[in-house]
């Protein structure tokens, strides 16, 4: 549990699993959201991984995350209770604004690196 609160304890670990609960995404995806590094993104990707907060899926040489279903599950007061925080939060909201803007849902990698 100990572990727990402090993975959580992080802004911007809480502002990627804002964005995960919507969504799956790419690294590259939330990197562009938040507006950080990937290494910086990966880093507490790691983090919420270790705790098995959220689960990946590689495609091709792009790796997809999303909220934990079991996690979800096992931990429903907890997650209910983020959710309901995440939605008053001015920052979160802005974040998630920003993930329902791009129509298509899907950011390419590689453009995103262009710009």
């Amino acid at each position: 549990m100990e572990n727990l609160f402090k993975v959580l304890g992080d802004e911007n670990r809480l502002r990627i699993l804002n964005l995960l609960r919507e969504n799956e995404l790419c690294v590259c995806e939330i990197e562009n959201i938040l507006e950080t590094t990937q290494s910086n993104v990966s880093r507490h990707l790691t983090r919420l991984r270790n705790l098995d907060l959220v689960v990946f899926e590689k495609r091709s040489q792009w790796t997809y995350y999303e909220m934990n279903p079991k996690f979800i599950k096992k931990n429903k007061q907890l997650y209910e209770y983020l959710t309901t925080e995440m939605n008053r939060n001015e920052r979160f909201i802005k974040d998630l604004e920003k993930l329902k803007k791009n129509p298509n849902s899907r950011i390419e990698c590689d453009p995103i690196k262009n710009k």
